[in-house]
């Protein structure tokens, strides 16, 4: 299999995951949100994403998802993203981007 073919295949696997991520919250009860811990706001779990996002997260999650082996430290920063952005979706952060 190409490089190109499989990146588009990782590609493919963390947007089916996102987006069960999403349809799981648009099924949700419409009750209130969860709370954020720890003193954690939407724009300090959003500006956490953005960081993680400049240093190239993105890539590791691709290589994670296609089932290549992490160093320790990668695969905890993926886990991290992967930890702030369902807490990001769970409190609806993006729905109201202005908290």
């Amino acid at each position: 299999m190409s490089t190109t073919a499989s990146k588009a295949r990782a590609f493919s696997y963390l947007a089916s995951g996102l987006l069960a991520v999403l349809l799981a919250g648009c099924a949700a009860d419409g009750g209130a949100p969860p709370a954020l811990s720890g003193g954690q706001t939407c724009k300090s779990i959003f500006a956490e994403l953005t960081r993680l996002d400049k240093e190239g997260v993105e890539n590791i999650i691709q290589r994670q998802t296609a089932g290549q082996k992490l160093p320790t430290a990668q695969k905890a920063k993926a886990d991290l993203y992967n930890k702030l952005l369902n807490e990001y979706l769970g409190a609806r952060c993006h729905e109201n981007k202005s908290t």
